[in-house]
């Protein structure tokens, strides 16, 4: 009963699974590589995802692939990063998508606005994290905007919204320069990561305890 989130290094996105009795890999290169011990339902799996090859069988999949050279908020950088990057994004998107189509579970893959629109095709969804921090018993952390859009697929099903006021703005310009900011500005908001378990879960076979 495995639930895979590719690109993922902080495991929010899988906690609501996990917690269940899913076990949860979350693949990522900078996790240790290899497969790591099940702790807490997760696995921690250190793998380029161009080059991997999933589990099976999977009941849920995710990926958040790297938005860096993709993003509209970097577009003014685009011309000095080059080709090489966008090409590199783009297999990794690419890898992603064939990834969670392949093992034929629902599924979704998440992006900030940016130009896979362009390159790929239009978003099915898109959501800000105010939207759904009403799943959480304190929304007051998660009540920003930043501007999010899904691509899904395999009976993927759109969780219905628990809005709240977005007192904090847009939090993620708030990050300062450090080795964590990538991460922090890509962090899974909880309250979204909740709702999509609730959704979709019911469309999951419910794991055996024993």
């Amino acid at each position: 009963m495995i639930v895979l989130s590719l690109c993922d290094w902080t495991g929010v996105a899988v906690r609501p699974w996990a917690e269940a009795g899913y076990e949860c890999w979350i693949v990522d290169t900078q996790h240790r590589a290899g497969v790591g011990p099940l702790r807490d339902g997760v696995r921690k799996v250190g793998a380029d995802v161009t080059r991997w090859i999933p589990p099976v069988p999977v009941r849920f999949a995710m990926a958040w692939p790297p938005c860096d050279h993709l993003t509209i908020s970097g577009a003014r950088w685009f011309k000095g990063k080059g080709l090489d990057s966008l090409a590199d994004s783009l297999r990794v998107v690419a890898a992603c998508a064939r990834i969670c189509e392949a093992t034929g579970a629902p599924y979704l893959i998440e992006n900030p606005v940016g130009t896979l629109s362009t390159y790929w095709r239009q978003p099915d969804f898109k959501f800000d994290p105010c939207e759904y921090a009403g799943y959480l018993e304190d929304p007051s952390g998660e009540a920003y905007t930043k501007k999010t859009c899904l691509w899904t697929g395999g009976g993927f099903r759109m969780p219905p919204k628990r809005p709240v006021p977005p007192s904090l703005g847009s939090k993620t310009l708030t990050y300062g320069p450090g080795p964590n900011r990538k991460n922090l500005r890509s962090a899974t908001p909880g309250g979204f990561a909740r709702a999509v378990f609730l959704a979709n879960v019911k469309a999951s076979p419910v794991p055996s305890l024993n």
